[in-house]
This record gives C-alpha cells, sequence and structure tokens, in this order.
C-alpha cells in the first residue's frame, strides 16, 4: 500500500448534482422509516406541525451557515473541521475533526445493525442484529464498502447519487399511497394525539429529542468542498440538499396520522412505516418498505464512510492528525484513513455482542458527538460577522448573515441541552481520550504540546470527562 499512498491526491470533481446526493443521502437513512412511530409515540398532528417548522427552520439556518461560509472562506475544506479550527485553534479543531469522525463511525454501525435486523423477520438467525451471525453478515459488508470506496471518491460518490435515488422511492411511493388511502376522521381524531401524552408544549419538547438524528447529515456537501467542481455548489447543495430532506420527513410523519390511531402508529414494529404501508395496501407494503430500508441504509452508509474518512484526511494534511492519515492513493482515496474508519466500525460491530440496548445510546451518542462540531461552525459564522471579517470588501448580506448564524448558533445550543447532561459528559470522556492522539501529534512535530488557552480547555474536557466516569460508576448515568 505504501508505494501507492501520496501526500498529493488527484482531486476529482463533484458537479452540484453529486454533491446535493451526498447531502441527501447522508441524511436520509434508516430514521425515516421509523418516523412515524417514535412521533406518534410522543405528539399528535399539531405537535408534529409545530416540531417539524420548528426543526425545519433551525436547520435551515444552520445551512445557510454552510452555505454562507463556503463562499466567505472558499479556501477552508473539510468544512466542520476547517470552519472550527480556524475560528476557535488547532485543539478544538481536533476535538472537531475527531468527534464529527468518531460519530460517523459509531453512527455506521447502527446502519448495519437495522439491516440485518429487518432480515431477522425472514432469516431468524440473524435476530435482532447483534447474534454471531449478524456480526459475521455486517462484518463482511464493512469491508466490502471498504474495498468499494478505496476504487475512488468519484467512482463511491456516483454510486451514492444512484442508491439516493433509488433509496427515495419507496418513500415517495409510501406517501402517496398513504394519501390515496387517508381517512381525514382518523386524521383529525390525531391531531392532538393519543392520551398521555402531556400538554402540546410538552409535546413538542419530548418530540424536539427525535430530531437531533434525523437532520444530521446537512454539512455533507461542506466536508467534500475539496472535490467540489465550483465552490459555490457547496452552498446550493446543502440549502437544496436540506429542502429535499424536510419535505421527505415532514410528509412521512404526517401523512401517516391519516392512516392508523396514533396509539397503533405507536405500538407498531419498527420500521414502523412497513407497518402502515401493510394496513394501506396488504403485506407487500410491509416487504416493499423493508427493501427501501436496506437500500437507504446502505446508501447511507457509504455517504458517511466518505466523509468519515475525508476528515480524518484533510485533518491529518493539515498537520493536526498523524501524518499516515494524509496519505491518499492515486484514485484521490485517503486509504491509511478510510481503513481507521473501518477498524473501528469493526471494533464496535464486534461489541453488539455484549451489548443489550447499546444501539439506542450509540445513536443519542453520535447526536451529541456531532452537535459539538456543528456548534463551532455555526460560532465561527456568528464570529466572522461581528468581527466583520470578510465583510469589508464584501460587506453585502451581512445584516442577513448575522441573524442566521446568530440563529443556527442558538439552535445547536439548544439541541445540546435537548440530548441531555449524561450525553454531553459521556461525550467529554471521548473527547478528553482522544487528546493522547493530539500528544502524540504535537511531539511527532516536536512543538509543545499545549498553548496556554488550550490547556484551558484541556482541564474542562478533563473535568467533564471526570463526571462522565463519576456518574457511571455511581450509577448517575444509565446506559
Amino acid at each position: 500500500m505504501a508505494s501507492t499512498e501520496t501526500t498529493v491526491a488527484r482531486t476529482p470533481t463533484l458537479s452540484m448534482l453529486t454533491l446535493t446526493a451526498l447531502v441527501v443521502g447522508s441524511m436520509v437513512g434508516a430514521g425515516v422509516f421509523s418516523l412515524p412511530g417514535r412521533f406518534a409515540s410522543e405528539t399528535g398532528v399539531a405537535g408534529a406541525l409545530i416540531v417539524w417548522g420548528i426543526a425545519g427552520s433551525g436547520t435551515l439556518m444552520l445551512a445557510l451557515v454552510f452555505q454562507n461560509l463556503a463562499m466567505r472562506k472558499p479556501e477552508l475544506d473539510a468544512g466542520v473541521y476547517a470552519y472550527a479550527k480556524a475560528g476557535f485553534g488547532e485543539y478544538l479543531g481536533f476535538f472537531s475533526a475527531f468527534g464529527y469522525w468518531a460519530s460517523a463511525c459509531v453512527g455506521n454501525v447502527t446502519y448495519w445493525v437495522l439491516m440485518t435486523s429487518t432480515a431477522g423477520a425472514v432469516f431468524p438467525g440473524l435476530g435482532s442484529g447483534d447474534t454471531p451471525l449478524a456480526v459475521a453478515v455486517s462484518s463482511a459488508g464493512v469491508w466490502v464498502f471498504y474495498l468499494l470506496v478505496r476504487r475512488g471518491v468519484r467512482e463511491a460518490a456516483a454510486i451514492n447519487r444512484a442508491v439516493t435515488v433509488a433509496k427515495l422511492v419507496p418513500i415517495v411511493v409510501f406517501v402517496l399511497l398513504a394519501l390515496f388511502v387517508l381517512d381525514p376522521q382518523v386524521f383529525v381524531d390525531n391531531w392532538s394525539g393519543s392520551g398521555g401524552l402531556g400538554t402540546l408544549p410538552e409535546q413538542v419538547r419530548a418530540t424536539m429529542l427525535v430530531t437531533v438524528f434525523v437532520f444530521l447529515g446537512v454539512e455533507g456537501a461542506s466536508v467534500y468542498s475539496r472535490h467540489a467542481r465550483r465552490r459555490k455548489d457547496v452552498g446550493r447543495a446543502t440549502v437544496l440538499g436540506f429542502l429535499v430532506v424536510l419535505s421527505i420527513f415532514a410528509s412521512v410523519t404526517i401523512v401517516s396520522y391519516g392512516v392508523l390511531p396514533a396509539a397503533e402508529i405507536a405500538a407498531l414494529r419498527q420500521p414502523t412505516m412497513a407497518g402502515i404501508l401493510e394496513e394501506a395496501t396488504g403485506e407487500w407494503g410491509a416487504v416493499f418498505i423493508s427493501v427501501g430500508l436496506l437500500v437507504a441504509v446502505l446508501g447511507a452508509y457509504l455517504a458517511w464512510t466518505l466523509m468519515a474518512a475525508e476528515v480524518l484526511y484533510v485533518a491529518a494534511a493539515d498537520h493536526d492528525m498523524p501524518r499516515f492519515l494524509g496519505r491518499a492513493n492515486t484514485a484521490g482515496v485517503p486509504g491509511p484513513a478510510l481503513l481507521m474508519s473501518t477498524l473501528l466500525a469493526q471494533v464496535v460491530l464486534l461489541l453488539t455482542m455484549f451489548s443489550e440496548d447499546a444501539f439506542t445510546f450509540a445513536l443519542n451518542l453520535t447526536s451529541a458527538l456531532v452537535l459539538v462540531p456543528l456548534l463551532l461552525a455555526a460560532a465561527y459564522a456568528l464570529k466572522l460577522a461581528v468581527t466583520r471579517e470578510t465583510y469589508t470588501e464584501r460587506p453585502q448580506g451581512h445584516a442577513r448573515e448575522y441573524a442566521v448564524s446568530a440563529l443556527a448558533t442558538l439552535y445547536v445550543t439548544f439541541l445540546l441541552s435537548a440530548a441531555g447532561v449524561d450525553l454531553l459528559l459521556l461525550s467529554f470522556i471521548v473527547y478528553a481520550c482522544s487528546t493522547l492522539l493530539f500528544v502524540m501529534v504535537r511531539r511527532e512535530q516536536g512543538r509543545r504540546v499545549f498553548a496556554p488557552r488550550e490547556l484551558v480547555i484541556f482541564g474542562i474536557s478533563l473535568l467533564g470527562a471526570a463526571a462522565g466516569v463519576a456518574g457511571l460508576v455511581m450509577g448517575w448515568i444509565d446506559l
């Protein structure tokens, strides 16, 4: 491998359509197939409309932030990581890169569990996706995708584009069929949800937690900014991809309320879209959605595998990760970074055999880890607006971009608070441990390990990690 790796990669050019597919592909995974049940268990039609309004508006602000940064800072590649470093220094930039990478790898494992769990309805040996056979099948898939992505970024992105189109078909069919059989009376009866859900504000707050994970991936185009054919395509793809995904998520959720009572939707086996379509069309509907789920998960896994390796590669190229991660092969693929990502996914897969409810926890931890990089990116955009950096020569849009970045920062802060103190403390453990890698990098470069400000940040992360460990030991934090 060493002979084919170089530090200067051939950079393919990705069109706006392909960049948009990366955004949609990374956001539309297995979660959309479970949205009806997750919403119905927390709220009714009224609450769902309010939640999508808040979540959609907040995420739109975040999408506009990435569009703004792509134009104002065109020299920065790999989006989330690069913005954190430029705005707040190397150490927080390292945290952003590592957290984004780790969240992608952990999240990828859940895709394989969902696929084997879905197939477990036909092949009992796969169980709930955590049996030895399921882990063996998932492991084989992980390494097949590793070999696929190594063929080239352009080829993998093209496959992702095709898979993205393929997985949207069953979702669109579901929405159309649900509209066709929609019962207005059932829809009206579901307006306030099933009994015992609390007041409307309580329903909205509880349901907002569901949206923490579903919009992850909106930054997908910015992560691959160095491969964009035109810089302005990055921002356009981000906003376009978000609007497509928002319309999909909201439609799937709302039309479901017109097919079955909310209590029955909440009681359906996951993926709940399959049960709803089975009620509307018969058994073939469940099979159709299950196949769509498998395709969606494969597409999302491919998109996140691409992004995880890319973040490590660019961080290493900027001397914020070990040098060996900054090598890419002649096809433009960061081979060592891709291998490291695959190995982490493999390790977590093996751990699933010893876990009971590990994947609900993993999804939540994935959200907490990735929200920190998103917060730093939004805060960087706000910092640019406050200091007027880049606005001296191009003052247009300052007031609008100031408001957008402020709202995006507030929204991501809210999502972090919605994730809860437990997950925030657990993410501190991950970040504190990652500092060992940061120390290795600094020693590799013969530099002082911590600057004074970085030492303060390290101290805060250690305190958070210590609280997290104490919570686990004393039982304050329940996995």
